[in-house]
């Protein structure tokens, strides 16, 4: 009887602290906004090397769509943004590991990564678009076209894996950075890049001997990325963006680096 009576008091009593554990995990992931608004600042990272979205001009600082998009993001939450530069293949464990508090860089919501990460609305659509020298614009219109080339993605992208997905008799050259990849279009080495439409068109006018070859292969939407587990930070990002649309701020951003309202 005694025994008994001491097995269920430990029992309960183990319970009970796992489900303090449980609460308090509850708690500590859910405090993220206030952090933020406490600290002053929201640490937001984008590549910094994918005009128009994001990069370094002339005076050597930070600009571009996501950049001004992330400012405003800040100022609607009430602080200061701090933008890190951090390359893709990197940026989504530094979200992992709290060394971001939020992703502003085109990361597409997937089902795969909404398995993982929480996503805003979406705040740009677009989609999968081939970049090619403006000479072979006529060799490629689907993505059969893409068969046996050597096509360029960024490492462990939605480009990546849509390709392998589509189109597995590709030749896949994955890269770190955006201007390796660029070069290796322009002196021979791959035949075609993958990358977003909007970047597509917008490298195009930069560089006249590219263009972007056909259709876009499919729709694609960009959301900010955050934390599981952050309800009061995604509701607060939301409302943001909502605000950002409401009165016009998303749509100009837009106008002034594409010349069309890509947003919706």
């Amino acid at each position: 009887m005694t025994i008994s009576v001491f097995r269920r008091t430990l029992l309960v009593g183990t319970l009970g602290l796992a489900l303090g554990a449980g609460w308090l995990g509850q708690a500590v992931a859910g405090e993220q906004l206030g952090n933020i608004k406490k600290a002053g600042e929201i640490k937001i990272g984008l590549e910094g090397t994918y005009p128009p979205f994001s990069f370094v001009d002339e005076s050597g600082k930070l600009s571009g769509f996501e950049v001004e998009l992330s400012e405003a993001l800040a100022k609607e939450l009430g602080v200061k943004v701090k933008l890190q530069a951090t390359p893709w293949d990197g940026i989504l464990a530094a979200l992992e590991s709290k060394r971001l508090d939020a992703v502003v860089n085109q990361v597409t919501i997937s089902e795969e990564r909404k398995k993982k990460y929480d996503f805003s609305t979406p705040y740009t659509v677009s989609g999968i678009q081939a970049l090619v020298l403006k000479k072979n614009v006529d060799t490629i219109k689907t993505a059969d076209d893409l068969a046996g080339k050597k096509v360029g993605v960024g490492l462990g992208t939605n480009y990546e894996q849509w390709l392998k997905d589509n189109q597995p008799k590709a030749i896949i050259k994955t890269y770190n950075d955006d201007p390796t990849k660029f070069q290796d279009l322009r002196i021979g080495r791959i035949d075609a890049i993958l990358i977003d439409r909007l970047a597509a068109l917008e490298y195009a006018k930069k560089a006249p001997d590219t263009a972007a070859a056909g259709d876009a292969f499919s729709r694609q939407e960009a959301g900010i990325a955050l934390r599981k587990g952050e309800p009061e930070l995604l509701e607060a990002v939301n409302k943001a963006l909502d605000k950002l649309r409401a009165d016009g701020t998303l749509k100009k951003l837009s106008e002034k680096y594409f010349n069309a309202d890509v947003t919706q």
